[in-house]
């Protein structure tokens, strides 16, 4: 049993990795720190945050699995340079360059937002994988309304500077058209959340610039192709879900789990697109009976 404090499990993001593994030309290295005892777990973020995003998550698993968190390139302790190309299919490219490079041949995998994007594609038809758990990620059968004006937002002009001068704002940034709806409870924008995520993205114009290709990358015919890429994942899967998410609705998860072979839904009344970080400890008993599937 490994057993880790809250404050253990933040420490890490303030600390060096465990790993970094070089996925290949024009993709940067991946950095991933790994905690824990048990069955292994791989952890795949979204955007525009780092592996940090598990902190309150982690002190619930790790008695339980092997964490191995990583940060994707161009986030987090990630190493990229001018010539790394940031996209969507790149990162798809290096969990299973990751996964590869841990040895593991069973492994489930957590993906939250559009790490649960490229997990899927990553590991659709992947005989190492065991099981799966998504949070709040996007979901088949196309994007809603919402997301999709986020979306359009990228192409404007400037954007990214604005974005990144708004999360420095703490006022402004808990707006609902800048980062506000991403938690049901919008306290959680700070203290830890600004410390990791918001005040990198406000200050360091590499880091704002990394989240902005990254973005920019997204490829929609990988959502398309979701419904296709689900029926090839025959592990147990378990979507978990905050009802109160404006991006991805709780009425479109009801609707995927139909597209899985073998898939349920545990959803987390009054939380967010970030439930895992406003409600680990349900997050944490609804994932682990998935995480430990087949062992």
């Amino acid at each position: 049993m490994t057993t880790i404090t809250q404050d253990d499990a933040s420490d890490l993001f303030r600390n060096e990795p465990t790993h970094f593994f070089d996925v290949g030309p024009s993709r940067g290295e991946v950095a991933v720190r790994t905690v824990g005892s048990g069955p292994d777990v791989l952890f795949v973020h979204g955007w525009p945050v780092h592996g940090a995003t598990f902190r309150r998550l982690l002190p619930h698993l790790t008695d339980h699995v092997t964490c191995h968190v990583v940060d994707l390139p161009g986030a987090g302790s990630s190493r990229s340079g001018p010539n790394t190309e940031l996209t969507i299919n790149n990162h798809i490219v290096s969990v299973r360059a990751v996964i590869e490079q841990l040895g593991l041949d069973s492994v489930a995998v957590i993906g939250h937002d559009s790490g649960g994007l490229i997990a899927r594609h990553a590991m659709a038809g992947d005989d190492r994988l065991r099981s799966m758990a998504l949070i709040n990620t996007e979901p088949s059968g196309g994007l809603g309304r919402r997301f999709k004006s986020f979306l359009a937002a990228r192409h404007v002009p400037g954007f990214g500077a604005a974005l990144g001068w708004s999360a420095g704002k703490p006022r402004l940034r808990r707006n609902k058209f800048v980062f506000g709806d991403a938690f049901a409870d919008r306290s959680y924008l700070d203290g830890e959340f600004d410390e990791f995520f918001l005040e990198p993205l406000h200050r360091d114009a590499m880091c704002r610039a990394a989240a902005i290709q990254l973005l920019k990358s997204f490829d929609m015919d990988l959502i398309d192709q979701l419904a296709a890429v689900q029926r090839r994942i025959d592990v147990p899967v378990r979507l978990v879900w905050g009802d109160q998410d404006p991006f991805f609705p709780i009425e479109s998860a009801r609707r995927m789990v139909a597209d899985f072979p073998n898939a349920d839904l545990v959803e987390i009344p009054g939380a967010g697109l970030f439930c895992h970080e406003e409600a680990p400890a349900e997050v944490a008993a609804a994932v682990l009976p998935t995480l430990t599937a087949l062992v």
